[in-house]
């Protein structure tokens, strides 16, 4: 009987170890073989640490906020042709959107003037203009910008039909941004008028923005920025820089928020003089429905020229309300105490000079609604300037009328001839009764409350507008 014989060869083969090839077994040997503990060499510190590691160093230490400023120092005022986009980079600086009334919102252009506060700041990690912005958190490095400078936005109507609005908020401006379009061929007629009227009212710092590079190519931005340092030649302006941006996409905000940082130096004030405020707004903050009880005066809105005006002190507004008397034009100066100051958005006990502030009065809602005392002064009672009816000017014209394509030559003035005057924030209509070389006496339809030697703005109606000509300096 043939016995079956297990097969060890089988499961020996399968437990012993196999033989590896020469060059296996030499490279798994290091596995097999305890490894050799050799004390290793201590690296320097600096050895370990990437090349990078002293910019790491706690060297600059980032605080975690900044006090904030509260009062605005200066207005900028933004100028030029309409739909340029004044009112769009307003809103890119500001985080507002100047055009609320109903009628702006329905036409899209702006018609009243419009006001914004903003800070201009820098990211203290940030190297080079990429760090200047308006935002209160670094959006790279995630820390808190330092402030730098609180400003005032004063954004001026661009229709030609508007220029009266646009010069009254000119007093107020200590600086201005002219905007002019790169797809457009410059200059455009409101943009030549606006930059005349800045260089008459005294402006002395202008920055060029260059806007709407992004709807160009770069030849045609390049071929619109000669014209633009073309136009400013032989100008008060021609040194002014050019910064080129999108405000409707935020291109090189920075740039331009360091290059009004350079330009623009906050005015020497005088806080002891007594107090001079510029009414440019005033208005009712009542709702409809508001119960008798709960009703609060009227506001007035504009800038502090010197001085200082605090909470609780009585004022005077000049000329006030204008009244017509025995077939008479008259101004009535109105009293008032001051209920409430605002500025930069805050409700503060005293104003100083500098940007846009807003005084809540005790006057009656109904004298202040629909800008009715624009153009109007506020000080301490008896200590402002005189109220005319007639105005004595020693007149300066410019030998081509601005404003129109057809820069027509300027005539003389004539005998009855009504003129727009504007002077600090009022327009009046002012017909021509007298003249002799270089000196008119107008009658006013409207009484103006202004400072001999105060510079007054004069516009002649050239066809169906009102075209500014030049200017005259008030004589006592």
């Amino acid at each position: 009987m043939a016995i079956k014989r297990a097969k060890p060869a089988e499961s020996e083969e399968k437990h012993a170890p196999k033989k590896a090839p020469a060059h296996k077994a030499h490279a798994e040997l290091p596995e097999k073989r305890a490894p050799k503990r050799t004390p290793k060499a201590k690296k320097p510190e600096h050895a370990e640490r990437p090349v990078h590691a002293p910019k790491e160093a706690p060297a600059r230490q980032v605080p975690a906020s900044y006090p904030e400023p509260v009062q605005p120092v200066m207005n900028i005022g933004l100028v030029g042709h309409v739909d340029h986009g004044k009112t769009t980079l307003t809103e890119r600086l500001s985080g507002k959107w100047t055009d609320t009334h109903s009628e702006e919102i329905k036409r899209g252009i702006t018609i009243r003037l419009g006001y914004a506060d903003t800070v201009f700041r820098k990211c203290p990690l940030c190297e080079g203009e990429k760090g200047y912005t308006t935002k209160s958190v670094c959006p790279e490095h995630q820390v808190a910008t330092e402030p730098l400078r609180k400003v005032s936005f004063v954004d001026a109507p661009g229709h030609e039909s508007l220029m009266a609005t646009m010069l009254s908020g000119a007093t107020i401006m200590d600086g201005a941004l002219l905007l002019v379009a790169a797809n457009e061929v410059c200059p455009q007629p409101q943009t030549k008028e606006h930059l005349m009227a800045l260089e008459i009212i005294g402006i002395e710092k202008v920055v060029v923005v260059q806007n709407k590079v992004d709807l160009v190519s770069k030849e045609r931005a390049i071929r619109n920025h000669q014209q633009i340092k073309e136009f400013l030649t032989g100008t008060k302006f021609q040194d002014a820089p050019v910064v080129p941006v999108s405000a409707q996409r935020g291109v090189n905000i920075d740039a331009l928020i360091k290059t009004m940082l350079e330009t623009f130096t906050v005015p020497a004030r005088d806080p002891a003089a007594e107090p001079l405020m510029v009414v440019a707004r005033s208005f009712d903050i009542n709702k409809p429905g508001t119960k008798p009880a709960d009703l609060k005066g009227g506001v007035l809105g504009g800038a502090l020229k010197q001085g200082v005006l605090k909470a609780g002190e009585r004022v005077e507004i000049r000329p006030g309300r204008i009244v017509e008397e025995a077939n008479k034009i008259k101004a009535k100066p109105l009293f008032a105490a001051i209920e409430g100051l605002m500025t930069g958005g805050q409700e503060v006990e005293q104003v100083t000079p500098g940007g846009s502030i807003a005084l809540l009065t005790s006057l009656d809602h109904a004298v202040v609604r629909a800008d009715s005392l624009t153009g109007s002064v506020v000080g301490h009672p008896g200590n402002l300037p005189p109220i005319w009816d007639t105005l004595i000017l020693e007149t300066r014209l410019l030998e081509r009328v601005v404003g129109t394509a057809e820069e027509l030559k300027v005539n003389p003035l004539v005998p009855n001839e009504a003129l727009m005057l504007n002077v600090n924030s009022a327009a009046t209509v002012g017909i021509v009764t007298d003249l002799s070389k270089n000196r008119v006496v107008c009658r006013l339809k409207k009484p103006v409350c202004a400072a001999a030697g105060a510079r007054v703005t004069i516009s002649r109606r050239v066809g169906t507008r009102f075209r500014l000509i030049g200017y005259g300096i008030i004589h006592g």
